[in-house]
Formats: C-alpha cells, sequence, structure tokens
C-alpha cells in the first residue's frame, strides 16, 4: 500500500465493545498528530456523515498537510453514502487517513469486506463476554501499563470489578499507580472494600436512565452496606452536572467536547446518549430536586434513607418531563 506518510490511507474499526473502539480510534488520531501536529480531525458520530463530508474527503486539501476522516456507526449509512465510501476505499487520497467504525453488524457489512479487500488496517474491538477473555484482558492490561498482576489478584479483580471494560481499564491505572506496579491480591482486596462507595454513581446512573426500580434497588444494598447517604446524594448531583454540562455545550466531535469540558470522552459519549431523554427543564427541576436533596441530608433534616428514596423519584419523574427532550 504505497502512501506518502507512514500511517495507513485506511482504518476499519469493527466491533461494539465501546472501549476498544475509542482506543483504536484515538491510537490512529494520536499517531496521526505525532505525525502532523497540525492535522485536521473529522469526525463525525453516527448519522452525522452528508454528502459534503463525502465530497471534503474526495477533494485535496486546499491547505496541504495531513486529515484524518472518521465515520463511526458506519452499519447505519444510508445507500448512497455507503456506495460513496466504497468507492473511495479503492483510490484513497494520499493525505487522507480515513477511519471507518463498523459494530460488525450484517447491514453494510459490504463496506468492510471491501475496506478489507483494499488491504485496510483492521481494528478489532469486539465485545469481550467470556470470563476467561476479561481475565486476559486484564492481565494484558496491566502488562501494557508496565505493571504485574498475580493470576490470583486477576481473578479477584474480574469478581470486585465486573464485566465492563472500562470500569476494569480504569481499575488497572489505579492498581498499578497505587502499588508501584505489582498488584496482588492484598492490593486488590483493599480497592475492593473501597469499591462499595462507588455505588452511589450506579444509583445515579440508574436514576438519569429512568430506571426507577434498578435506582430504588441500588440505593436500599447500598445504604445496606454502610455507604454514607452523603455520597449517593453527591453522586447524583454530580452526574446530573455531568449530564447539564454536556448537553449545553456547543456542537463538535465527542473528542472536541471532552477536550473543551476537561472529561473523558466515554463520559462525553454516555452523557449525550442520556441527554437526548432531557429536556431542559426536567433537567433543571432534577437538579433543583438533588440540591435541596444533598442540603437536607447533610444538614440531617430528614431520614437520609427517605430523602434519598424521594430524590430518586424526583429525578425519574422529572426525565419523564419529556417537553422539548433532544432527540
Amino acid at each position: 500500500m504505497a502512501s506518502t506518510f507512514a500511517l495507513p490511507r485506511l482504518v476499519l474499526v469493527t466491533g461494539d465493545e465501546e472501549l476498544l473502539v475509542s482506543r483504536g480510534v484515538r491510537e490512529v488520531v494520536d499517531a496521526a498528530r505525532a505525525h502532523d501536529p497540525q492535522v485536521e480531525i473529522v469526525d463525525r458520530a453516527p448519522g452525522e456523515l452528508t454528502d459534503s463530508d463525502v465530497v471534503d474527503l474526495t477533494s485535496p486539501s486546499m491547505f496541504g498537510g495531513l486529515r484524518v476522516v472518521v465515520v463511526r456507526g458506519a452499519q447505519e449509512l444510508a445507500e448512497d453514502l455507503r456506495d460513496a465510501l466504497l468507492a473511495y476505499s479503492v483510490r484513497p487520497l494520499d493525505d487522507v487517513v480515513l477511519v471507518v467504525v463498523h459494530s460488525g453488524a450484517v447491514r453494510n457489512r459490504k463496506l468492510v469486506d471491501a475496506m478489507k479487500a483494499a488491504k485496510a488496517t483492521v481494528v478489532t474491538a469486539a465485545r469481550i463476554t467470556r470470563t476467561r477473555d476479561r481475565h486476559d484482558f486484564v492481565a494484558t492490561e496491566v502488562r501494557r501499563l508496565g505493571g504485574q498482576i498475580s493470576p490470583g489478584a486477576v481473578k479477584a479483580l474480574v469478581e470486585a470489578v465486573g464485566g465492563d471494560l472500562r470500569e476494569l481499564a480504569s481499575t488497572c491505572v489505579q492498581m498499578v499507580t497505587d502499588s508501584g506496579g505489582v498488584v496482588n491480591e492484598t492490593l486488590v482486596a483493599q480497592y475492593r472494600r473501597g469499591l462499595a462507595e462507588a455505588t452511589g454513581f450506579a444509583v445515579a446512573d440508574a436514576a438519569i436512565a429512568g430506571e426507577l426500580a434498578q435506582a430504588l434497588t441500588v440505593l436500599r444494598q447500598t445504604l445496606g452496606n454502610g455507604v454514607p447517604p452523603v455520597l449517593v446524594a453527591s453522586a447524583v448531583t454530580t452526574g446530573l452536572r455531568d449530564l447539564a454540562r454536556v448537553a449545553s455545550a456547543s456542537g463538535g466531535s465527542t473528542w472536541e467536547l471532552a477536550r473543551s469540558l476537561g472529561m473523558p470522552d466515554w463520559k462525553v459519549e454516555r452523557s449525550q446518549r442520556a441527554a437526548r431523554a432531557w429536556s431542559d427543564d426536567g433537567l433543571a427541576r432534577a437538579m433543583r430536586a438533588a440540591s435541596a436533596a444533598d442540603s437536607a441530608v447533610k444538614g440531617g433534616a430528614v431520614d437520609p434513607a427517605y430523602g434519598l428514596e424521594r430524590l430518586i423519584t424526583e429525578v425519574v419523574s422529572a426525565r419523564g418531563d419529556t417537553a422539548g427532550a433532544r432527540r
């Protein structure tokens, strides 16, 4: 594959594991920036690619320099846009890196096959479902960070965190940092005890998603495990604030918003999805309820469990206020 630079001109990221997809795209962008600090990044979310984008893709840059064009959700592309990318993959430009993200679904599989035939660099981001594969992921992740981990610690860590790859990856970073590089079962046990406090965010996530029964169930379990009510109230407030920040942000790619807001790209993506079900009025109402509950719990003005249950109910109700919700 001839090229005027070391980067591949075609990259296919295939799979639906969000962490691996984000990492695959980010590594291409980082490599492009290392090659050309002034590289132009065009990142299109699912459904955002337009005919104009395709015209720009197939036209040499007026100002020269390298471009990276990311097309996410390629399985959802309309036929005309898919066919335009099919044609482009046969004769890609030398100063463009096209990154196509496809979930692995049957739809638009023709584009996946065409890019493979065109010798695209393939990044596999398939969802990890087997426990053994999660163990392998943790062990590999710790080694990638320059650390070491025992088999027993791998097993204990997966049992403590669960199957969410983002949580596993984040925990690996924390474990390697805290341990100085050697992760053992004792350190994981200490982390597991502290993990109970983080369940306040699980309560917040369920409430913001409108899952009342789930949120109340996790809340009762959390309080039963001895997590201070103030941490739960704070987690709900933080979740709503993140939602409001993303919802009110100006346009731009996920990466651009993450950089401007100082948030991880995965958190921006999650908040963007959640914000579609919220109206401005509903979000404001929920934030007022969270602020009142936070003050009441800290001041002991209400029974903590009752106050938090009422807060969760009000947040879910506010989400149901869909007038003007983003679609």
